[in-house]
């Protein structure tokens, strides 16, 4: 293990002092900044819909100039229920005592609501008032926008860091085997040693590039005020991201080292790297689909499965709530498919890094002794 860290430190200190990865973290930690402040740009005002059953309109806009407020009347209670479930109204105010609402009331507007319902009333009775009954007729969907938004921003930040970190890896290989600098380290190291400490070593690259983006955009969030619309359970999601992120950099990496075992020049990279990017691709688009249907048959199975659950299952995590026991479960199959392809790539490379010239086949390689 001491040469694995030998090789993975290697293979950090010479990133990290390059330009081009000073350079492109600063980029991306620029760019994930402004991200998470378009919405407090693009923000207009705030716009509420409030049914009337019974109830005389309160005078909400005194109160908050800045949003706009829009009241319509309903003979009774069934049909500003059937509104409020069809996303019509915000809320309902019913009988001037209770405030329909599907799902937990937004923070401002039950404020809102209560106060001027109070101020309303003392002035005209200068009585104690009871305060507004809220009572939820339907699901509570308050975090479900944030929770889509933040699972699209994880697919995104997922796939890119997944294609950088592994086609690094690649590059790293090829160039080691075209300039024979991989005889040189193999006098000294097993070959085992020498594919998991550059794996090891890049993957550490691609943990510091996906820190930076979620300490970047956090801070950004709370800055512009939108982290008051994360959902609960948001240390939970970070922890899950960059545990999935490893699981799947270490899968699609140790693949992508084999395979790039096999030519001998950099320009035959893209060609060998092939069957890994149509995988790769297939997983973004399984995981694009499920921000929005997390809890769909296509969107369960796949977080089941490897490498796919590699993206789709923190998706699912972000997007809705996931039993703990279907984690645990594509957890335990992804850590099985990591230790299977490791086993296999490690036997691919063992044998095909020393020998250059014509692209060699990955079954040919595997089969050989």
């Amino acid at each position: 293990m001491s040469a694995v860290w030998l090789v993975a430190r290697r293979e950090i200190v010479t990133t990290v002092r390059t330009r081009s990865f000073i350079i492109g973290l600063i980029v991306t930690a620029v760019v994930v900044g402004v991200v998470a402040f378009l919405p407090k740009f693009f923000d207009g005002p705030d716009k509420y819909t409030i049914g009337l059953v019974n109830s005389q309109e309160l005078p909400l806009k005194q109160a908050l100039p800045e949003a706009e407020f829009t009241f319509k009347t309903f003979q009774d209670r069934a049909a500003a229920t059937k509104a409020v479930l069809d996303g019509d109204l915000d809320a309902a105010l019913v009988d001037g005592t209770t405030v329909l609402t599907d799902g937990q009331i937004e923070t401002e507007l039950g404020v809102l609501m209560q106060s001027v319902n109070r101020e309303v009333k003392l002035g005209a009775a200068g009585v104690n008032v009871p305060p507004l009954a809220m009572e939820s007729v339907g699901a509570d969907t308050r975090y479900e926008d944030a929770r889509r938004g933040i699972a699209f921003l994880l697919v995104i930040v997922l796939f890119g860091l997944v294609i950088q970190s592994v086609s690094m890896v690649a590059m790293g290989v090829v160039e080691e085997k075209g300039s024979r600098i991989v005889e040189i380290l193999l006098a000294s190291l097993r070959p085992w040693q020498l594919l998991v400490g550059k794996v090891v070593g890049l993957g550490v690259i691609g943990l510091i590039n996906l820190a930076v983006v979620l300490v970047v955009g956090i801070g950004a969030a709370v800055a512009s005020g939108f982290a008051e619309n994360f959902p609960p359970g948001m240390a939970g999601i970070i922890a899950g991201t960059m545990i999935w992120f490893l699981l799947g950099y270490a899968f699609f990496a140790t693949y992508s080292a084999s395979l790039a075992s096999l030519v001998s020049r950099q320009e035959e990279v893209g060609n060998v790297l092939g069957p890994m990017m149509l995988t790769v691709m297939v997983t973004y688009g399984v995981s694009i689909y499920a921000t929005g249907d997390p809890s769909s048959t296509l969107s369960t199975v796949m977080s089941l499965i490897p490498p796919f659950s590699s993206m789709v299952m923190p998706v699912r995590m972000a997007a809705a709530e996931v039993p703990l026991w279907e984690v645990g479960l594509a957890m335990l199959i992804m850590m099985a498919a990591v230790a299977g392809i490791a086993a296999v790539g490690a036997r691919v490379y063992e044998r095909a890094v020393l020998r250059t010239g014509a692209r060699l086949k990955f079954t040919e390689v595997l089969r050989s002794r």
